[in-house]
């Protein structure tokens, strides 16, 4: 099952509860006004429901909001994951109307798919300057918990990923229902609006480094930190993943498998059923290639189990 695609379901039809945004200072008010954006992942399957057919659906949502959507290039991910970025730049309002257009779309794609009942409590994963992820978790966390009391979502906000040299942005994981999310994101977003550096990255929404676009890697990962040939040899690594959660490895007939293979340039096979690693019940997935694509793959493949984790967790 795709991670981010997974992560948008049905929720029941309910009025809109926005809670308004809290009181705002002089400087805050303008930034109501203001130009700002907002910046989530998406499964590479995914983005195409948002694009439309030759690009008809983004564009609606673009005349009905108001606002500006971009998403990163085909294959262009956000570092260690197989998930493109969208980036909606407007007003705030504007914004927010073109976020919930994007997600309901993706709600509707999902409920078209699934044919069990689904967990409504779900995830979306912002993409926020490290600079600015203080501001919303304010003095002693005081801020991100008026935030998740008043949204009624959980927010998580990860770590600096140091696998990464060069990255200063984190995650900043939503959950909850549809309605939930997008308290959050209101309330988040009113926050960020108020940052001036935020605003200032606006114009840079997906500039990473291209050795960080993972299908660019060449032999020797566009002259990063590995210069020899050793580079260039097969390596071959084994790793558990339980059995529970191997479906979620795997993804829709393959899907997720298949993607972390093209993003990361490494071969990936997993053991049959009943064949577990000596001693345990996990299942054994063998990774082959470069030493550089080993470990984005098997970033990619505990990123998977991490999140069935979690999910598992909140069921």
């Amino acid at each position: 099952m795709e991670s981010t695609e997974s992560s948008y379901v049905s929720s029941p039809e309910a009025p809109r509860k926005r809670s308004p945004p809290p009181p705002k200072s002089p400087t805050g008010s303008e930034s109501l006004e203001r130009p700002t954006y907002i910046r989530f992942l998406v499964s590479n399957a995914a983005a195409g429901s948002v694009i439309g057919k030759g690009g008809a659906t983004i564009t609606e949502f673009q005349s009905t909001s108001g606002a500006r959507i971009q998403l990163s290039r085909n294959h262009e991910f956000f570092p260690g994951t197989t998930d493109r970025i969208i980036m909606i730049s407007a007003t705030i309002n504007e914004v927010l109307k073109a976020m919930e257009l994007v997600l309901a779309k993706l709600l509707s794609e999902l409920a078209a798919e699934e044919s069990n009942d689904v967990d409504p409590r779900t995830k979306v994963r912002l993409v926020v300057p490290n600079s600015s992820c203080g501001g919303i978790i304010g003095k002693g966390g005081s801020t991100i918990k008026s935030f998740i009391e008043e949204s009624q979502a959980g927010i998580k906000i990860s770590p600096q990923d140091n696998n990464y040299l060069g990255l200063n942005d984190r995650l900043v994981t939503v959950t909850g229902t549809l309605d939930e999310q997008m308290r959050a994101i209101d309330l988040i977003l009113s926050k960020l609006a108020e940052d001036p550096h935020y605003t200032q990255s606006m114009n840079a929404p997906f500039s990473y480094p291209a050795s960080y676009n993972l299908t660019s890697y060449g032999p020797n990962g566009g002259g990063g930190k590995f210069q020899n040939n050793k580079e260039d040899r097969s390596n071959s690594v084994t790793i558990g993943v339980s059995d529970e959660h191997i479906g979620f490895v795997v993804g829709r007939g393959g899907r997720n498998i298949i993607e972390i293979s093209q993003a990361s340039g490494a071969r990936i096979k997993i053991s049959d059923r009943g064949d577990f690693l000596s001693g345990t019940t996990d299942r054994k997935v063998t990774i082959t290639g470069s030493q550089r694509a080993i470990r984005t793959a098997e970033s990619m493949i505990m990123q998977k189990v991490s999140y069935a984790s979690e999910r598992v967790a909140v069921e």
